[in-house]
């Protein structure tokens, strides 16, 4: 029964830490090119 609410929760956690993991090389990858974030965007001025 246990496994039956772990499993869903873990895949929960997996997903959440790719969704952050994928916004922080985002970031980087936007200031490399002389950029800045907001809300997500790259904004090249």
């Amino acid at each position: 029964m246990f496994g039956l609410i772990r499993t869903p929760i873990l895949v929960l956690i997996a997903f959440t830490a790719g969704l952050l993991y994928e916004r922080h090389q985002a970031g980087e990858a936007c200031e490399g090119s002389g950029g800045k974030m907001h809300d997500g965007v790259c904004w090249n001025e």
